[in-house]
């Protein structure tokens, strides 16, 4: 190996440690690699920020302005609650439910469409009295494959097409990748439907089915005003009021300083606060009874009596919450808003509510009045799991809003016009329509996903200009000399499906891409087949929370466990590749 191949080498694992570890967000990783990489002379001054102009990073950017843009129209709201019935059986709406939502992932992100779905999914099993962790998983798998069947409908099929335009001279069209995708949905679906769910660990029982975590509780402070009959009693003299609403008094803080133990014998005075745990519905029937107050409620900027608004909502990946606090985001000065409670997958947060460091999968509640509360959801990058309110959508506006982006993809699609050109004249007719406000413009974009595709494809062409994805190649096919060629492609689509379920789907594919053609020219195959390989591979996280979004989404709403994923995900991927590697053999023969 060259110098520079075991300086990008050695660049790379590092990268997929940290990714790995998930200390710090994804986008600051890839960009500090591409800082290093310069400083090492590996990536070209000229290339330093080649990746942000690259086709890619302006669709990605784009598709998620035109998603937001489908959602505020209110049509996708409107058709999957028509579509939604508490009362049929579990793998009737699994069915319905997967089948939207893989539909939706085709057209539109599939973590905005799930974003979509979440809620009414919840709300679904709340009706129904089942365990929501019982539907959330094959939803969420359901989306991710949805978003397999066109160009536009995830980040790595994007990648995989611009690749293709860089090393054959042709990109992918938008619906090249429907034959296998369209293939691994309809059997992803219908094991998910049928078998998955029952799968999951507690999948099959029946529950309250809160819009929380299994358990739906909250570590939450309460305030004692003056006239609170909890003034100048002990805290165990309270004990007895939160055993009838099912909450847990953990203790109290006084002066902003918990005091030790449960400070059962304390005498609570004005101004004390409560530290309680409990479902969100029995907090505020506590709050009610004993006249306390949330912490927040008093001192919300603009608010009067009565015009507050209290919202749960799940943190994912790459929201500005993930791995802060509300003390450190200075949330009610900046937003005037305040954190409430914290849920976590039934482990109980030690912290003070405010002090408490936030993590991808936690709910969140929070409350302020609902204008600001609604730019604090957003502006903290949240997922409320409410039913959306109706007003923040435009009906009259929907069939307007679809039939611009149908005509969009319909002139992509025939070849009228280039497809980033066609998401952009969606974009700009958008805001001009107030479809998409122009406020909120670049607030819809991912930023996160942004920086590290812009970070990544420079790294990704350092490694195949330095030889090193000829190298891996070389290996791979060493290991299977002798092998047929539809056995490498098996052994690439699972290496890189591995890769995906630790990494970013976006950075798996943005390395998986050359090592497929460097494969297949060494094979002397056709590297369309492997470079759709790696499409499929790149999408399918199925075993753990942190490969794709909408694993984290579900983590706190379906109280999973990290190990709750494999049971269904690992049949779900052996079912991928059974089904795909005949498929794509069909359709790209080698």
């Amino acid at each position: 190996m060259t110098t520079s191949q075991i300086l990008l080498f050695s660049l790379f694992a590092l990268v997929f440690v940290f990714l790995i570890w998930g200390r710090w967000r994804y986008d600051l990783v890839a960009f500090s690699a591409l800082v290093v990489a310069l400083l090492l002379g590996l990536v070209p001054t000229e290339e330093a920020f080649s990746g942000f102009g690259h086709p890619a990073t302006i669709i990605v950017a784009l598709v998620l302005v035109v998603s937001r843009g489908l959602q505020n129209s209110g049509a996708v709201d409107m058709i999957t609650r028509r579509l939604s019935n508490p009362e049929r059986s579990v793998g009737s709406h699994i069915s319905i439910m997967s089948a939207i939502g893989a539909a939706l992932s085709a057209f539109m992100n599939n973590v905005a469409a799930m974003a979509l779905l979440m809620p009414v999914d919840i709300e679904a099993a709340r009706k129904a009295g089942r365990a929501v962790r019982a539907t959330l998983m094959p939803l969420s798998f359901a989306t991710i494959l949805g978003g397999m069947v066109t160009l536009i409908g995830t980040p790595p099929n994007i990648i995989i097409a611009s690749f293709r335009e860089k090393a054959l001279g042709e990109p992918f069209s938008m619906f090249d990748f429907s034959p296998v995708g369209l293939a691994v949905s309809v059997a992803g679906i219908a094991f998910v439907a049928l078998i998955g769910w029952r799968l999951i660990p507690g999948g099959g029982e029946k529950a309250q089915a809160a819009a929380g975590s299994e358990s739906g509780e909250f570590v939450a402070e309460l305030v004692i005003p003056d006239k609170s009959p909890a003034t100048g009693s002990r805290v165990r003299d309270l004990y007895e009021t939160g055993d009838s609403n099912d909450v847990s008094i953990l203790g109290a803080i006084r002066n902003g300083k918990r005091l030790p133990g449960f400070a059962a014998g304390v005498e609570l005075k004005a101004g004390d606060h409560l530290l309680v745990e409990a479902a969100a519905a029995d907090l505020d029937r506590f709050r009610g009874q004993l006249k306390l107050e949330y912490f927040g409620e008093r001192n919300a900027s603009d608010a009067v009596e009565g015009d507050l608004d209290i919202i749960e909502a799940v943190v994912p990946r790459d929201s500005r919450f993930d791995g802060r606090s509300a003390i450190s985001l200075r949330l009610r000065a900046r937003r005037g808003v305040a954190l409430l409670g914290i849920s976590r997958q039934g482990r109980r947060v030690r912290d003070r509510v405010r002090h408490a460091t936030v993590r991808a999968g936690d709910i969140v509640l929070l409350i302020g009045p609902p204008s600001e509360l609604a730019e604090a959801v957003e502006w903290l990058g949240v997922l409320p799991l409410a039913r959306r309110s109706m007003e923040i959508t435009q009906p009259a506006k929907a069939g307007l809003a679809v039939g611009i982006f149908a005509a969009a993809i319909a002139a992509s699609a025939l070849g009228f016009v280039y497809l980033a050109t066609a998401l952009a004249a969606v974009v700009a007719l958008y805001v001009l329509l107030d479809i998409v406000p122009v406020r909120s413009v670049y607030g819809h974009i991912e930023w996160p996903v942004i920086v590290l595709l812009g970070s990544m494809i420079p790294l990704g062409a350092a490694l195949e200009s330095s030889g090193g994805t000829a190298l891996i190649a070389g290996s791979l096919v060493g290991y299977t000399e002798g092998m047929p060629a539809w056995v490498v492609l098996t052994v690439l689509m699972v290496v890189i499906m591995t890769l995906s379920d630790v990494l970013n789907n976006t950075a798996t594919a943005v390395i998986g891409a050359p090592i497929a053609v460097d494969v297949a020219n060494r094979l002397d195959a056709n590297p369309d087949a492997f470079l759709m390989a790696v499409a499929v591979a790149a999408s399918c996280a199925f075993l753990t929370p942190i490969g794709h979004k909408n694993n984290t989404l579900i983590l706190g709403p379906g109280g999973y466990g990290f190990g709750d994923y494999w049971r269904m995900g690992l049949p779900l991927e052996l079912l991928v590749i059974a089904v795909s590697i005949p498929v794509i053999l069909m359709v790209f023969p080698l």
